[in-house]
């Protein structure tokens, strides 16, 4: 077997970027989030990723900036740790080990050298009371420490970090819980505690769900259930409080923050309207539409930028005008996958369920989504209890040309409504456009559906639980008459009133495999005549006729002639095609089978006492190639093989099943998951070392020494360039300047030694000088000579004896100094004219 040092089970992107509220940099340029177990950096203006800090071995759970360094973020993590990072350069500066599950972190000015975090209020992590403990940072100067002085401020509060706030630059510190407001002032070390009834005379539910203290008055700021704001003022004094409310949402708060300076209150909810209150005054204004619940809101540092976390995985970047200037789209989860997952012949990308009734299109390299295809057309209702149309199935023709899909909706009194769509792929568009249309394909829910792999033909399969499965063609000529073509039924297919389970083509689509509950039979697709059927080994726990099978795919490549079938009994079979027989048969609890496409291997997701393990094999072969145990907890249902960009070079033997695709898998948690190589990782940690260059940087002589100048130079040779290059060499490969771009700057030594370091790298040798200099002489020695013989050749008197006397020069040159050629040369360009003019100008 596969030791488990070679292959990791690592999440490969998708994770939610809503997790906690995104934070924004103090220039504006860059925002940071949570993104599973690492902190990701977007830039606010490209939207792309520039940096990915990685380091943490579970979820991320806060971020804050450290005050005595803008440039620098703290992140803290269930791992228990809190890692303070250089987010530029992507370095992890240092390691606190609190030791206890942190939920939230929170820094101020204020406080110097005291970091505040949200901890389990017993040492037992499972625990459901939570308490706000201060962190005093210890000033030793290891990179991994172990905080030992801990104290706490207050008790039963909630983990959600947006029920907890400070006021005033950390004079006291706001939080909510249920129908409770806590507020504790450090100066005086007293809390105050305001109650609410559970409702008011309307039945209207007071609870808090999120708090945001005034940062220069005294003002508490509340989100309540009932869509009410509520704004506490004078509760330094507990008797003598006051409250007024606003009310705009008509559901839940669920995020609230003022700006700054405190001129304005912004607000969300599921509503997906982000709301911005005028301060001291009534009015108010919307930005609506923005698709999708706001769970956080956060501010920048300057109040030019304000950013709204949504339900839906994304994160919205609005300018202070409220126009939205930046989308960051992570990976949409909803409660289930239920297309599989599928990957789209042209970009590679991953495509699933995305927003209700929609598509989505996820880069797996780049870890973005590309975009959204509406297939339901229907606008989607935020209301509890109302069944909406939705995307069940999806399928790709081999040359992603065609793309299927499949859309149900179930009334509580009513009968099934289910739709068939097929959708052509615009060149024009650069998106699919829908072309045909059929409403109930059958008559009963559809289980499976899939292209025929034969790139030349055009053939789609469904079955239905009605007992028929049906082959839709499209006409011969749609490549020449385009406009008027569609798709039609061309053959409805059963077998002695079973109902079809699932369906797949062989590698080259001369063959169709249906298995009907426990039978598998076998078409063919030019006459559509039954070739042969398969039957399950005898015995069983069930019997045959509770043993349906589950999963069905053909091999690939040199074990095409093989078919492989799962049944709900704990049982993987494998038939040969060419005998017509069963080659072999094992009792094992597959929960999911999957082929690549690229290769012969097969990946067997097997369910064992609560886990997932994992077998790679080949049909033709009995051993399995690779097998690892525990994969990940619960059952895996969804799976899929993308290829790679490139094959993996220096793959270890054992791990050759990933060497031309990677697998991918999603948990019961919805958590996107991979398999990576030793290779594989040691290439990402050099590529994540390496210093990122904004390429806005000016061309100073720092920018010169990262080589990038000297690069683009050897692309395009320039004589010039090469000269200048060949007389000043820049110490681009010293260790000194490589020691000076990759050392954090906490641990450099002080500026005068850097400097008198740097400006020596700077100057130019003598020699240079000197070199530089006869060159530019040279120059301006030939440029005179031309301009001399330029005047001759204007004079035709002049111009006849140099003929005449050709020879002779040639024969005997007179030699004379470079000052005396120097001279003469100053003579021949002086102008006598005013000579001439005087000897022949009449008396």
């Amino acid at each position: 077997m596969v030791e488990q040092a070679e292959i990791r089970v690592v999440r490969c992107g998708g994770s939610k970027i809503n997790y906690r509220e995104a934070i924004i940099t103090f220039d504006s340029k860059f925002l940071l989030c949570a993104s599973g177990d690492s902190v990701k950096v977007y830039s606010t203006s490209t939207e792309e990723c520039v940096h990915i800090l990685e380091g943490h071995t579970d979820l991320v759970s806060g971020l804050a900036f450290n005050p005595a360094n803008h440039l620098q973020v703290y992140s803290c993590s269930l791992d228990g740790t809190i890692r303070l990072w250089d987010y530029t350069d992507g370095i992890l500066i240092k390691t606190l080990v609190i030791g206890y599950k942190i939920l939230a972190l929170y820094v101020e000015k204020k406080h110097e050298g005291v970091l505040f975090v949200i901890v389990p209020m017993a040492s037992d992590t499972d625990s459901e009371t939570f308490q706000l403990v201060a962190v005093h940072l210890p000033k030793s100067a290891g990179q991994e420490v172990e905080v030992r002085e801990l104290s706490s401020v207050l008790t039963e509060v909630r983990p959600s970090p947006g029920a907890t706030s400070f006021g005033r630059g950390g004079e006291y510190i706001a939080t909510a819980n249920g129908l409770q407001l806590s507020v504790y002032f450090f100066k005086k070390q007293r809390t105050y505690r305001f109650f609410l009834k559970a409702s008011d005379k309307k039945g209207a539910k007071n609870a808090f769900t999120c708090v945001s203290c005034h940062p220069k008055e005294d003002c508490i700021a509340t989100g309540h259930q009932d869509g009410k704001i509520r704004l506490w003022r004078n509760f330094n004094q507990k008797k003598e409080y006051t409250y007024t409310t606003q009310h705009w949402h008509h559901n839940a708060v669920s995020a609230l923050s003022f700006t700054p300076e405190g001129m304005n209150l912004l607000s969300g909810g599921i509503e997906s309207v982000l709301v911005l209150w005028r301060y001291g005054a009534e009015s108010k204004d919307l930005l609506p539409r923005l698709g999708s619940a706001i769970e956080h809101i956060s501010v920048s540092p300057d109040g030019s930028l304000f950013c709204t976390s949504h339900r839906d995985n994304k994160i919205t970047v609005i300018n202070s005008n409220l126009k939205v200037s930046a989308v960051i789209q992570g990976l949409v989860k909803g409660e289930d996958v239920r297309t599989d997952l599928i990957i789209d012949p042209r970009t590679k990308s991953l495509v699933l369920n995305g927003k209700p009734g929609h598509l989505q299109f996820y880069s797996l390299h780049h870890d973005k989504q590309l975009y959204n295809l509406d297939i339901v057309q229907q606008e989607y209702i935020h209301q509890s209890g109302l069944e909406q149309f939705d995307v069940v199935k999806a399928a790709f023709h081999s040359r992603g040309t065609w793309l299927a899909t499949i859309e149900e909706r179930r009334e509580r009194t009513a009968e099934l409504e289910t739709g068939l769509k097929l959708w052509a792929y615009d060149e024009q568009t650069q998106s699919f456009v829908l072309n045909t249309s059929v409403s109930s394909p059958h008559e009963d829910r559809i289980t499976a559906m899939c292209f025929s792999t034969d790139e030349e033909a055009t053939l789609l399969v469904t079955a239905g639980k009605d007992g028929h499965f049906k082959a839709w063609q499209l006409a011969e000529d749609w490549e020449t008459h385009r406009d008027g073509i569609s798709w039609s039924c061309d053959f409805v297919g059963s077998y002695h009133h079973l109902r079809p389970t699932n369906c797949c083509f062989s590698a080259d689509g001369s063959l169709l495999a249906v298995s009907f509950q426990e039978i598998v039979t076998v078409w063919s697709p030019d006459s559509w005549e039954l070739l042969l059927t398969l039957c399950q080994p005898p015995g069983g726990h069930q019997g045959l006729a509770g043993n349906p099978v589950r999963d069905l795919c053909f091999g690939r490549l040199s074990c095409s002639k093989y078919l492989l079938g799962t049944t709900s009994n704990t049982l993987l079979c494998c038939w040969d095609i060419l005998t017509c027989s069963l080659k072999w048969s094992t009792s094992m609890d597959v929960t999911l089978l999957q082929a690549d496409p690229l290769s012969e291997n097969m990946a067997a997701f097997c369910s064992t006492l609560g886990t997932t393990d994992l077998f790679v094999f080949k049909p033709s072969e009995p051993r399995p190639l690779y097998s690892q145990k525990a994969v990940c907890p619960g059952k895996v249902h969804r799976a899929v093989f993308a290829p790679r960009e490139a094959a993996l070079e220096s793959c270890e033997e054992r791990a050759q099943w990933l060497n031309r695709s990677q697998l991918y898998f999603m948990t019961e948690h919805m958590d996107l998951m991979t398999f990576n190589t030793k290779s594989e990782e040691d290439k990402m940690m050099a590529s994540s070392q390496q210093l990122v260059i904004d390429d806005s940087v000016a061309m100073t002589p720092f920018y010169l020494l990262l080589g990038k100048h000297r690069q683009l130079q050897q692309e395009k040779p320039n004589p010039q360039a090469t000269q200048m290059t060949q007389r000043v060499q820049l110490p681009q490969g010293s260790s000194a300047i490589r020691e000076l771009l990759h050392t954090p700057a906490h641990v450099l030594p002080s500026a005068s030694v850097l400097c008198t370091m740097f400006v020596n790298s700077l100057l130019i040798s003598n020699t240079g000088v000197r070199e530089g200099s006869e060159a530019k002489e040279e120059e301006m020695v030939s440029e005179p000579e031309e301009d001399a013989n330029s005047e001759e050749e204007t004079n035709p008197r002049d111009c006849q004896p140099a003929r005449v006397n050709e020879s002779c020069t040639e024969e005997a040159v007179p030699t004379i100094s470079r000052a005396q050629e120097r001279q003469l040369r100053t003579a021949r360009k002086t102008d006598y004219s005013w000579l001439s003019r005087s000897l022949f100008s009449s008396p």
